[in-house]
């Protein structure tokens, strides 16, 4: 398996390596958990785990600086992104703490067999894979409905971000948790494919690679147990011929640049209405050149390192092999000359449909910009990919831009605004970015029993 460290992205030094859990350390973590859900704890009042949530939000916040150097230390995240993802992730606790009560409360249905409800139930003990880029978020939006609900959960965090995994576990042991309820693992891929083939595991969550999502997917449904996934994107950022173009712009390069790129919802290929095409390009290129590459500690560092050299050499390949298909280089397109693993703000354009990149994920900063005539042909460009997450419309005209947002085919659409992640929105996509949704209203009720009760009239 491959070793879990920590490896400082900006210094590519090595900072701690930590040893990988036994069969016998997971053995024992699967029964505790195991055993709580069978205990008082999972099966009694909502109301008991509750206000773990909350002191859990307390706990993010007042440690947030704490966490946010440890995030930006382990992958490469600009110090006040990692800030900003500690403030999400209080507001996600929180938000389970203050609606979970509501979300599953009986639903009652009309029957001409007398009275009828839907109760909510935990199922069992959950497994969670999550990834690097989001290294606090990725864990508390499974991990605090799974406590609402009843839940225990084993997570199964990146090996490249185990000091995160490490301070997520002991805080949420501190909000008051009991053993079992969330447990970090150091594991393989195997040693997750034995979990889900346990029959005290009923379910899997997975964030991450469409390769791990599709062998974590097979494994789920050859032993019958509830599978989410949230995978890769390729989303779309349009921009029509009546839009705000300066606005339009300055947010596209965030969008494309936050996180130096590796977001699964930044915008990625950006779909220009040619009678602004010109315009708009100028103003994004600017932005985009316009960085400051640097320390993630520094404030005045605009875009920090990839994650890892691994991250950084395949973003080199793929523009490579882009340019050598036929693909534009208008300006970028190698890794920076410099200490940390850094690649330059990219632009390509001319991508033709049987080159490679037309449906690939550039998981950093590369930005691809196709041009088109008219909305119809937004659309069909928009739904000719592989993936279906997110993808933003920038438009003068609501309705306009509404309608186009209803033709793409992806979980999400945002108008005027990059695609963001709030504790009450249902976050999620189709084809092969996933299925099943988190947070909001619908992500609570992915892994619960859904029990109808029916009292004979």
């Amino acid at each position: 398996m491959a070793a879990y460290s920590t490896i400082n992205p900006f210094t590519e030094q090595l900072v701690k390596t930590y040893p990988p859990h036994t069969p016998e350390h997971v053995e024992a973590a699967l029964a505790k958990a195991d055993a709580l859900y069978r205990s008082d704890w999972s099966r009694g009042p909502m109301a008991n785990r509750l206000p773990i949530l909350a002191k859990l939000a307390d706990l993010l916040t007042e440690r947030s600086e704490t966490l946010a150097k440890a995030a930006s230390t382990e992958m490469g995240k600009l110090i006040q992104q990692s800030r900003d993802e500690l403030k999400i992730c209080a507001g996600i606790a929180r938000y389970y703490a203050e609606k979970a009560t509501e979300f599953l409360k009986p639903v009652p249905y009309e029957t001409s067999l007398g009275e009828a409800w839907v109760e909510h139930h935990p199922i069992g003990v959950l497994v969670a894979v999550e990834p690097w880029n989001f290294p606090f978020y990725q864990l508390v939006r499974v991990v605090a409905p799974a406590i609402a609900v009843g839940n225990p959960i084993l997570l199964k965090h990146s090996e490249i971000v185990p000091h995160c995994a490490e301070l997520f576990e002991a805080l949420v042991r501190e909000a008051g948790a009991p053993d079992g309820a969330c447990t970090n693992l150091y594991i393989s891929n195997q040693q997750v494919s034995d979990l889900i083939g346990d029959e005290r595991i009923q379910g899997v969550a997975l964030t991450g690679s469409e390769r791990a999502g599709s062998a974590v997917a097979s494994r789920a449904s050859e032993k019958l147990k509830k599978s989410t996934l949230e995978l890769g994107g390729n989303d779309v950022f349009i921009v029509l011929d009546d839009a705000d173009i300066e606005k339009a712009a300055e947010v596209g390069a965030m969008a494309r640049l936050a996180n130096a790129g590796q977001v699964c919802t930044a915008a990625k290929r950006f779909v220009l209405h040619e009678a602004i095409a010109d315009r708009f390009l100028d103003a994004f290129s600017a932005w985009m050149k316009g960085v400051t590459l640097g320390d993630p500690l520094d404030p005045s560092t605009t875009l920090g390192p990839l994650s890892s050299k691994g991250a950084l050499d395949r973003l080199e390949k793929q523009v490579e092999a882009a340019v050598a298909k036929g693909a534009t280089l208008l300006f970028g397109g190698k890794a920076a000359d410099r200490q940390g693993y850094f690649y330059e703000p990219t632009i390509l354009t001319g991508i033709a449909r049987d080159n490679p990149a037309f449906y690939e994920e550039f998981f950093g900063p590369v930005a691809q910009v196709y041009v088109v005539g008219s909305d119809d042909e937004i659309v069909e460009l928009a739904n000719d990919s592989h993936f279906g997450l997110g993808g933003s419309v920038f438009a003068g005209d609501i309705s306009r831009a509404k309608a186009l947002a209803s033709r793409i085919e992806t979980g999400m659409v945002f108008i005027n605004t990059a695609t963001g992640s709030m504790p009450e929105l249902p976050f999620g996509g189709i084809k092969n970015s996933g299925f099943g949704r988190e947070l909001g209203d619908l992500g609570i009720k992915e892994f619960v029993n859904k029990k109808l009760v029916v009292v004979a009239g």
